[in-house]
């Protein structure tokens, strides 16, 4: 561990324990000027950041807190949506199956529209109002200096990383104060706040008109006695479209503020309202699919209120002039991580397809898997929102130790984290895979997968750590490209060993795609390159 010979120089959590205290008040070097320490020995990678500071972990220091003050309301907000989901569709199975199966495929419908608009918004938002917000304070504060070098570089080519705005306006002091002397003015809000409106309303439209040939092209077919259900609750469900991107939007401000606990909160009183609406439009007024899916808008339009009333009490979401709010920024990461998305999902739902061709059997198997192997993400989430909201706001200030600290504690407890998920999933999966099904030979492939399952946690939690790694570094073009190269690979591993090993080859594929998303990020940190170039500065200590 750095300066562990010399116990006289203790580390702080602050400069990430790359510099003694003694040395903290002069100014750690910039990123486009070499050392003062030049005869020192460089670093020639970026690997030590997996393994720095090990032995703090677990410790709730200054950096620990705040990881866990971000990390842990995070990951129940995200929580709390699958579980509200699953009283819905209790709720719904008591009408009848064909609405149970109706509502099904029209709620894949609706997430998967959805899905392609909310992940590139909420990323790009967190990061943006991070970096804002954080060069604000440091303004605030004097320190202008420091927020002029703020910006991702490339120590060896000098240029910007990708996304990068050298000439954004959050660096100008006049943007950083709002109105009222309450209130501030974080260019990134306002646009958020549009393009998740604009997105809201667009996806609203196509869904309320499109309903038919989409649910046809899902399988619904016209003479099916899915469709009339399915129709109805997916047209009434899309009017809470413009409610669930713009409160998505809003919760990557929130998170961006390192404010995750807003966020739950408005969850929690939308999910609640959703689940007393459900049984009161369902069984009282007997509205069937339509009362659940008029209980699922309204609750969104609550939340949305709320998040709203929450947000305007911190932020002047009025913009100055229309120019300030730099759509142009928004759109060219927002566009990289769509296609980052559109990657992502093909893969799955590639797998998922031939699953189905192989019959109902490993198809529900299946699905069961898939779906417990993608819930237990939900936690690691929350490693990766905590992670992307602190570094985006040290890369903003030019703090690059506390960056560097921040992804090797995030990544150390990625891996801890995965490996008690393996142990949970390993047991819990044995001998409760009958909670799911009674089917004994869906059972028996659901015991064929679990070795897959349950093995891959690690993996999968250090994969979507790296998610937020690399978004807090706007590294988002990496992220896309990287991606995009994933599932090429991926696409060509699951049409081979499917083909070669049935079920058990599409588990492979899978394990073989999580493993390569993961090698991408640790490529990146590892070899420093884009973003992280600057840990070659750093001199190896004695």
């Amino acid at each position: 561990m750095d300066g562990q010979d010399e116990p006289k120089r203790e580390v702080g959590v602050a400069d990430g324990g790359l510099q003694p205290v003694e040395d903290m008040a002069a100014p750690p070097p910039s990123v486009e000027s070499p050392l003062s320490l030049s005869s020192e020995k460089k670093r020639l990678t970026g690997f030590h950041v997996f393994y720095k500071d090990i032995s703090r972990v677990f410790k709730l220091d200054e950096l620990g807190s705040e990881i866990a003050r971000i990390a842990i309301p995070a990951a129940l907000a995200l929580a709390a949506d699958p579980v509200a989901s699953l009283v819905d569709t209790a709720f719904v199975g008591h009408i009848g199956p064909v609405e149970l199966a109706a509502v099904g495929v029209s709620i894949a419908v609706f997430n998967q529209v959805s899905k392609v608009a909310i992940y590139p918004l909420v990323s790009v938002t967190t990061s943006f109002v991070a970096e804002e917000d954080a060069a604000c304070k440091s303004i605030e504060l004097g320190e202008t200096e420091d927020v002029e070098k703020a910006q991702p570089v490339n120590s060896e080519t000098k240029e910007a990383t990708p996304c990068s705005d050298s000439d954004s306006t959050r660096c100008n002091p006049s943007f950083c104060s709002g109105r009222t002397s309450k209130r501030k003015h974080i260019p990134s809000v306002t646009s958020a706040l549009i393009v998740g409106g604009v997105l809201g309303i667009l996806q609203a439209i196509l869904l309320i008109f499109g309903a038919k040939p989409i649910l046809h092209i899902m399988g619904v077919k016209s003479g099916s006695p899915m469709l009339k259900p399915a129709c109805q609750y997916l047209t009434l469900r899309a009017l809470g479209s413009p409610a669930v991107l713009l409160s998505l939007a809003m919760q990557g401000v929130f998170r961006g503020f390192k404010d995750t606990k807003t966020p739950l909160y408005a969850t929690g009183a939308a999910d609640a309202s959703n689940i007393a609406l459900d049984a009161i439009l369902i069984f009282v007024f007997r509205w069937g699919v339509s009362g659940a899916a008029i209980a699922h808008a309204i609750s969104q339009y609550l939340m949305a209120v709320i998040l709203l009333l929450r947000l305007i009490k911190k932020v002047d979401i009025l913009p100055p002039s229309f120019r300030d709010l730099k759509f142009g920024r928004f759109l060219k990461c927002g566009f990289l991580l769509l296609g980052r998305v559109i990657a992502v999902t093909f893969c799955v739902t590639l797998a998922a397809s031939i699953a189905a061709h192989q019959g109902s059997i490993p198809m529900a198997a299946f699905q069961i898997c898939l779906q417990v192997w993608l819930a237990t993400s939900l936690v690691a989430d929350g490693l990766a929102v905590a992670g992307q909201a602190i570094i985006a706001s040290s890369f903003a200030k030019g703090d690059h130790p506390k960056a560097v600290a921040t992804a090797s504690r995030v990544l150390q407890l990625g891996v801890v984290l995965g490996l008690v998920l393996t142990c949970l999933l390993g047991v819990g999966m044995q001998f409760g895979s009958t909670v799911f099904t009674k089917d004994a030979n869906v059972i028996k492939m659901i015991h064929m997968a679990l070795p897959f399952v349950a093995a891959t946690q690690p993996i999968n939690s250090v994969a979507f750590v790296f998610d937020g790694i690399n978004f807090g570094a706007s590294d988002y073009a990496y992220s896309a490209y990287s991606m995009i190269v994933v599932a090429g690979l991926s696409i060509m591993s699951l049409f081979l060993l499917s083909s070669s090993n049935g079920f058990i080859g599409i588990w492979i594929a899978l394990t073989i795609y999580i493993s390569l998303r993961m090698f991408a990020g640790i490529w990146r940190l590892g070899a420093a390159r884009g973003p992280w170039s600057f840990l070659h500065l750093y001199p190896i200590c004695s």
